[in-house]
C-alpha cells in the first residue's frame, strides 16, 4: 500500500472558495503538509453555490449488461420502481468482468452516446462488474471520457472535474457530461433493498421539529488515510437543516443512530454493526482499492457499506495515493445534499480529480429534496 502525505498547497482554497475558484485550486500541484494533520484545525464552513432543482428519473438514463444475469434482474427492478422512461433504458451486451480494455469500454461509450438522447442528464449501470477501464473508473470514464494518462502514474494529479462543487442541475445540457453511477451489490437481494432505501428516502429529511439526522465524521489513528480529517466541517446542530454533525474518534464505540452520511479514512472499518442507517445514507472510507468492488485486497470495498445499509458509496479502483482532490470532500458532500440535490449529484459534486473513483447505490436517492 503506498499512501503519502501529499495534501493540496491550495487547502485553503479549497475550504472557501466557491464553483470555478475551487476547481482551479484543485488542480494546483500537491505538497507536503503533514503539520496540518498534527495540529487541529480550525473549523469553520466554506461555500457552496446555491442548488436550484435536482435529477430526476426523466433526466436519467439505465444501461442494462444482457450478458450478466444480475445486471438484467437489478435494471428491470430499477426501472419499474424509478420509472424510467423506456427510451432511457439500453440494453447491451458486455463482458462480465472487473476491468475493461479501452477498446472494450470505447465499445460500450459509443452505444451509449448513440442511445441516449439530449434530455439524458445521467446515467446508471445496473451491474457490479466491470468498475474499471484499466487504471480509470468505470463511472468516470463515461462521464468525462476514459484518460490514459492517468495509468502512467497513478499517484499524479488527475484532469480536474468541471461538475466539481458547481451548481448545475442540468449536466449533460450545460456542461456536456453525464455524471454516472454503479447499482452495484453482493446479490440481487441486497440490490432490490439498496433500490428500495433509495426510493423510500426522497423528501424525507430536512423538515424542523422532529429528531435530527447525523453526518458523522471519524478521525483516526492511520496518519495517511486521516488526512482528510482536516476538511471535517464544524460540529453541533444545524436546526435549520435538521441535521447534526458528529465528530469523533475512532476509539469510540457509542452506538450511532439516524446516521445520514459518514466519513472515515481506514483500510477497514469496525463500527457496521454499530449503525443504524437511515434510508439514502452516504458512507465512504478514504483508502487505497475501495473501489475494487469484488476484489480480495485486504482492504474493505465499498461494497460493504451498502450490505450494511448505507444507500451510495465511493472508492478508488487503482492506487490514487491520499490526494485530498482524488476523494469527496465532506463539507461539498454534506452542503449539496442538504441542498435537495440526489445521491449521485452530491457524490459526484464532492470529487474534484475522479478519474479513478467509481460512484455506487442509488442515483436518485435525496432525502432532502423538496
Amino acid at each position: 500500500m503506498r499512501l503519502y502525505l501529499c495534501l493540496c498547497a491550495c487547502l485553503a482554497a479549497l475550504l472557501g472558495a466557491p464553483t470555478a475558484a475551487m476547481a482551479q485550486a484543485a488542480a494546483s500541484a500537491p505538497a507536503a503538509a503533514a503539520s496540518a494533520v498534527v495540529n487541529q484545525p480550525q473549523r469553520r464552513w466554506m461555500a457552496v453555490p446555491r442548488v436550484s432543482g435536482r435529477l430526476t428519473a426523466r433526466d436519467l438514463g439505465l444501461v442494462i449488461n444482457t450478458a450478466d444475469p444480475y445486471s438484467v434482474a437489478v435494471g428491470e427492478y430499477y426501472i419499474d420502481k424509478r420509472g424510467i422512461p423506456p427510451e432511457q433504458v439500453l440494453r447491451l451486451e458486455l463482458p462480465v468482468k472487473p476491468v475493461l480494455s479501452a477498446t472494450e469500454f470505447e465499445l460500450l461509450a459509443a452505444q451509449v452516446r448513440e442511445h441516449m438522447g439530449p434530455q439524458v442528464q445521467a446515467l446508471a449501470m445496473a451491474w457490479n462488474q466491470p468498475w474499471a477501464v484499466e487504471c480509470n473508473s468505470i463511472t468516470s470514464a463515461l462521464t468525462l471520457g476514459f484518460q490514459p494518462d492517468a495509468c502512467k502514474q497513478t499517484c499524479s494529479p488527475n484532469r480536474p472535474s468541471g461538475y466539481f462543487n458547481g451548481a448545475s442541475s442540468r449536466p449533460y445540457t450545460e456542461l456536456g457530461l453525464r455524471p454516472s453511477m454503479l447499482l452495484a451489490t453482493r446479490s440481487v437481494e441486497s440490490a432490490k433493498a439498496l433500490i428500495d432505501r433509495g426510493v423510500a428516502s426522497d423528501g424525507q429529511l430536512g423538515r424542523r421539529g422532529g429528531p435530527p439526522a447525523k453526518a458523522v465524521f471519524i478521525s483516526t489513528q492511520d496518519r495517511a488515510r486521516n488526512v482528510r480529517s482536516v476538511l471535517f466541517p464544524p460540529e453541533g446542530l444545524i436546526s435549520a437543516r435538521g441535521i447534526e454533525v458528529d465528530l469523533r474518534q475512532a476509539s469510540e464505540t457509542t452506538q450511532l443512530r439516524r446516521v445520514i452520511l459518514m466519513q472515515t479514512g481506514v483500510s477497514r472499518v469496525d463500527v457496521l454493526d454499530n449503525l443504524q442507517w437511515l434510508p439514502g445514507a452516504l458512507a465512504d472510507h478514504l483508502t487505497s482499492y475501495g473501489g475494487q468492488l469484488l476484489g480480495s485486497h485486504g482492504q474493505m470495498s465499498v461494497l460493504d457499506w451498502l450490505e450494511s445499509g448505507a444507500t451510495a458509496s465511493f472508492g478508488t479502483v487503482s492506487e490514487p495515493c491520499n490526494h485530498l482532490q482524488k476523494f469527496p470532500h465532506p463539507q461539498v458532500l454534506l452542503l449539496h445534499y442538504l441542498q435537495g440535490e440526489t445521491a449521485l449529484e452530491a457524490y459526484w459534486k464532492s470529487v474534484a480529480w475522479p478519474a479513478q473513483g467509481v460512484f455506487v447505490g442509488e442515483p436518485l436517492a435525496a432525502p432532502f429534496a423538496r
